[in-house]
């Protein structure tokens, strides 16, 4: 695959899975309807693709980063993918910490966006600041970020295991049944070190994300997603945590095999965004979701659309907001976008 198709189709992705991870905080029945059927049948319809496309979102976010970590990796670019880290994960990650934490800060204390928020007054105090920052205290989605900063400082451990195929096949199978009996490692999610893991290993064996697509290729696709639906069906019958992850670790793998690069078209600006996105998302769907169930009526379409249209939503604010930060504040989007 040429080098300007691979990052397109990697744009192309990342801009899919940050609309489906809007859908997974964007449930919004209960809000407007309460626990009534009507609102029963809207989260139930809300959850059926929360479930599917929302959970596929951050283990293919997962994979792609790894993979492009990993790519072309040797011991003498060690450093230089960690200082690029630290500009494009790190100082983001605490800086977008920092903001959420004095918008809550400012917000609890106004009326109005304090009760929607239902937070109570958030206290002002070095601690309190210290940890917003550092565990992402009222920026949830950050979880994700957390992870793969931790996953990050690790690299050496990593790819020492994971260069040669045999270590690298024997960890991920230990992983997968870590993940089997939902075994608790510390600091880490399980889960995210398997796909992380998977991702690298890609990345050091065969490059499997860079071949051009064939048909064999798209068939081996769709039996990867025909078995992730298979793993989804056991899920929801038998609740198994194994079953849960197979699931959202071969669909995106499947959907990868089955695009074709060459009938992508080029990706637009405003599909470039994902980190501003991402980041700003949470706020925005709560505060949304709260005020329209408070003042449009109860009615079933209406929570419906809202959370059906909330991805494009969110991708329209996140695209005005970086054009307006680029024009009037570019040095201080620039740090916030990671250099992107």
């Amino acid at each position: 695959m040429e080098e300007a198709k691979f990052r397109n189709k990697v744009t192309w992705f990342t801009f899919f899975f940050s609309l489906f991870v809007v859908w997974v905080h964007s449930y919004n029945g209960e809000l407007f309807l309460g626990k009534t059927s009507q609102g029963l049948t809207v989260v139930w319809l809300e959850r059926l693709i929360g479930e599917t496309a929302g959970q596929i979102a951050v283990p293919g976010f997962f994979m792609i980063s790894a993979y492009l970590f990993y790519r072309n990796f040797d011991w003498s670019c060690l450093g230089r993918k960690w200082k690029s880290r630290i500009h494009s994960i790190l100082i983001p990650y605490l800086l977008w910490n920092l903001i959420y934490y004095a918008g809550y800060v400012i917000g609890s204390r106004l009326p109005f966006v304090g009760h929607v928020m239902g937070k109570g007054v958030i206290p002002i105090d070095p601690l309190t600041m210290l940890d917003a920052v550092i565990n992402h205290r009222y920026l949830y989605v950050f979880w994700y970020l957390k992870q793969l900063i931790l996953l990050i400082g690790v690299a050496p451990l990593l790819y020492l295991v994971l260069k040669r195929t045999w270590s690298g096949i024997l960890f991920l199978l230990i992983m997968i049944y870590m993940v089997w009996i939902a075994a608790d490692i510390p600091y880490f999610n399980e889960d995210a070190l398997f796909y992380y893991s998977t991702g690298a290993f890609s990345a050091l064996h065969g490059r499997w994300m860079e071949k051009s697509w064939k048909k064999e290729r798209c068939w081996i696709g769709i039996a990867l997603i025909g078995l992730g639906a298979l793993n989804f069906y056991w899920t929801m019958r038998y609740f198994l945590p194994g079953t849960t992850v197979m699931f959202r670790f071969l669909t995106p793998v499947g959907l990868w095999m089955i695009i074709n690069e060459k009938r992508l078209p080029t990706a637009r600006r405003w599909m470039e965004c994902n980190f501003t996105l991402y980041a700003i998302h949470f706020a925005f769907v709560r505060l949304i979701n709260k005020t329209a169930a408070a003042l449009l009526p109860a009615r079933m379409l209406i929570p419906l659309a809202l959370y059906l249209l909330m991805p494009i939503t969110m991708a329209a604010i996140s695209f005005l907001l970086s054009m307006v930060m680029k024009r009037y504040m570019p040095g201080i989007w620039r740090v916030l976008n990671g250099r992107r």
